[in-house]
């Protein structure tokens, strides 16, 4: 028997094109109203690989996510930032609420041991989050390459299986290649606030940017740059104030 298109509407797993998904997977709120409505289900996804496009470091990449990460990070489950281009600046993630104790930093020799540890991380069932950037360059190597969809895929598939927040950071020159992720957003500093495009979400894109203040979310960056003079004091608990946890792969 044919079904009606409203019929078909209505199955799990299915939507308009038009209209944005709402049921596949298990969300967190970003902290930003005007991001959350844009977004499927009203969050940021869990169980799925998402990217966030941008060039230079230090715009509020990070910071925009705080309150997404906050939220993964409950239960006592971990956030991973695999190969960050500078080291995140612990008394600006307690000031935005991240639990220092559950934070650790790999740092990889190799490409493929960055890809190798993310993926490990992921599918482990212990990460609330997994931060992973592959666009600077590592040790031994002249570039990195960002386009393995073989390897996304196998991201995706561990972000599935451990029901975490996965988020690739890449430049902008990537939105012109596929991917496996489900949402890719695009960022572009403005004075105080980001400017934020959707070019993909389970939905239809979203092409006006909106802007997100992040005047109230830290008063420091969150990524701190090696040999950087540092940031302006931050009061935190003194427990706070020690460096996060660091492994080298």
């Amino acid at each position: 028997m044919k079904l009606a298109i409203e019929e078909l509407a209505r199955l799990p797993g299915v939507w308009r094109g038009g209209e944005l998904e709402h049921a596949i997977h298990e969300t967190v709120a970003t902290g930003h109203a005007v991001l959350d409505r844009e977004l499927p289900a009203g969050g940021w996804p869990l169980g799925t690989l998402s990217e966030v496009l941008h060039d230079g470091v230090g715009i509020g990449e990070v910071t925009f996510l705080a309150g997404a990460l906050a939220q993964a990070a409950r239960d006592a489950r971990m956030l991973v930032w695999v190969n960050p281009p500078h080291i995140p600046y612990a008394p600006a993630l307690a000031e935005a609420g991240l639990p220092l104790e559950c934070c650790t930093v790999i740092e990889p020799a190799h490409r493929e041991d960055a890809l190798w540890s993310a993926e490990q991380a992921l599918r482990s069932g212990a990460c609330g989050a997994v931060l992973l950037w592959l666009a600077n360059a590592m040790p031994g190597e002249s570039r990195a390459r960002t386009d393995d969809y073989a390897w996304l895929r196998r991201l995706q598939m561990a972000a599935q299986a451990g029901r975490s927040m996965a988020v690739l950071f890449r430049s902008t020159a990537a939105e012109s290649s596929s991917t496996p992720a489900h949402l890719r957003v695009v960022l572009t500093r403005s004075a105080d606030a980001l400017e934020l495009r959707i070019p993909k979400r389970r939905g239809p894109p979203l092409v006006v940017p909106i802007r997100i203040d992040l005047r109230s979310r830290t008063r420091a960056p969150m990524l701190e740059p090696r040999g950087a003079p540092q940031a302006t004091p931050v009061p935190v608990p003194a427990d706070h104030a020690r460096p996060l946890p660091r492994i080298a792969a």
